[in-house]
């Protein structure tokens, strides 16, 4: 038998009411704590960048296949989109899970009080409605067909808000052209994304004929192609044996002292992005076989500032996690210090019996790994507990969502009217509208909305 082992367990058991073992006890709550925080932090942060990206990805897709002479996302020249090569012939390109044409239109919103500039997005049947409907709060999305123009239109929620409409409201917009033309549409729908600045204060979403019509184009024209790639078309392993043998010719390659290139591969290492990478490569193989007057934007370069911010949120958590690394390290260090204090009668009869300086090493070291292995454990454990019955509660919630919160289903008003919201997140401010109905009418009659 191990001799250090075996004594390392005999003193490693814990005695109620000792100082030993109180001891034991803070060294295992802190590693519990400090791992469990690392934890929280680290699928927080991947959870709410991953919430992002895809609510942008939902919208804008992962590229944007437009006519070079596009100067911006609402100045688009039309072209025939049936041309590309990525729509002829899909199955050659493996790695792009979906594509949708689109088109869009400005115009502003009028109604008795608002008066309000939108641009108009024009979708056709190939939208993909089940990555979009995650962002949908009330209502359905537009019903398209094959033949005939739909007078259907989503509205955000900022925009519904501002103007004061609700699914089932019919919204005039007046399109920017010479002559001027108006459409009245029906809303049937509203979404939220949570990103007003690019979307919800903004963008309006309709049928693709509706901007054909308006702008005399053919059926087969539209302002641009989304392109929806599929990432687990890409292997991993290929994709950073790749990057990072670029990486590698370019530094080495370079006129750069040693310890510079040292850095300089480090930062290359740290700083890969599986997307990316395969963002770039489809973007590679796209370009290849397409013209030359059509161009290719990718999403999270058209958005930069955006994903930007996720990089420095993401830069902020690991210094997070490498102070909570430093704590634990220096509490396990401390523990382990007051242990060999506290054993130094012990110590001094090993050494006595002849005992070498290993021996005595390796019993505190048997320690100290016991206690770590006993903390991340019980931190994995609590961690994993807490995380199972926030997806539960979350499960039981549906659809209330963390971003739109939670509403009751019945509640009063100032004057003791009773209002019952039959949608669960719908905002606060249709209170205030309940209330503005009861001042206009009966005070003493209850309402119900």
């Amino acid at each position: 038998m191990n001799l250090s082992y075996f004594i390392s367990k005999r003193i490693s058991r814990q005695q109620t009411g000792t100082f030993s073992s109180t001891i034991h006890k803070i060294a295992v709550i802190t590693i519990t704590v400090g791992l469990g925080a690392a934890i929280v932090s680290f699928l927080v942060m991947s959870g709410f960048q991953s919430t992002v990206k895809n609510k942008i990805y939902s919208f804008s897709s992962h590229m944007l296949i437009r006519n070079i002479s596009s100067s911006s996302l609402l100045e688009e020249r039309p072209f025939y989109f049936n041309t590309i090569d990525l729509v002829k012939h899909p199955e050659n390109y493996p790695m792009v899970r979906h594509v949708q044409e689109y088109a869009h239109k400005p115009g502003i919103i009028k109604t008795e009080d608002e008066l309000m500039g939108i641009a108009f997005k024009g979708v056709s049947k190939s939208f993909d409605v089940a990555s979009f409907k995650e962002n949908l709060v009330d209502g359905e999305f537009i019903h398209l067909s094959d033949t005939a123009t739909s007078r259907e239109v989503l509205l955000s929620q900022i925009i519904a808000d501002k103007v004061n409409a609700k699914v089932g409201d019919d919204i005039i917009i007046h399109f920017f052209q010479n002559p001027p033309r108006f459409r009245k549409l029906k809303v049937v729908g509203i979404y939220e994304t949570n990103l007003s600045e690019y979307y919800d204060s903004k963008v309006i979403i309709g049928d693709l004929r509706l901007v054909q019509q308006l702008n005399g184009w053919a059926d087969g024209v539209a302002g641009g192609v989304e392109v929806f790639v599929d990432f687990s078309s890409f292997d991993h392993s290929e994709l950073f044996s790749l990057y990072m043998d670029d990486a590698m010719g370019y530094i080495w390659d370079s006129d750069w002292p040693w310890y510079e290139k040292i850095v300089e591969t480090y930062n290359a290492w740290s700083a890969y992005d599986f997307e990316e990478m395969a963002l770039e490569e489809t973007h590679r193989f796209i370009g290849e076989a397409m013209d030359y007057d059509h161009k290719i934007d990718q999403t999270n370069h058209t958005f930069q500032p955006v994903f930007q911010w996720l990089g420095l949120i993401q830069r902020q958590v690991i210094v997070f996690l490498v102070i909570i690394l430093v704590v634990v390290c220096v509490n396990m260090i401390s523990v382990v210090l007051i242990l060999v204090m506290e054993r130094t009668q012990m110590v001094g009869m090993l050494k006595a019996l002849g005992a070498k300086d290993r021996l005595v090493r390796s019993i505190f070291v048997y320690n100290g790994v016991n206690l770590i292995f006993r903390g991340l454990l019980f931190g994995s454990a609590r961690t994993w507990t807490l995380f199972s019955s926030i997806q539960v509660q979350d499960h039981e919630t549906q659809p209330a969502r963390l971003l739109h919160g939670l509403r009751a289903d019945r509640m009063e008003c100032e004057h003791g009217c009773v209002i019952e919201l039959t949608d669960i997140g719908r905002r606060d401010d249709r209170i205030a509208g309940a209330n503005r109905d009861h001042d206009a009418n009966q005070p003493d009659q209850d309402h119900q909305v």
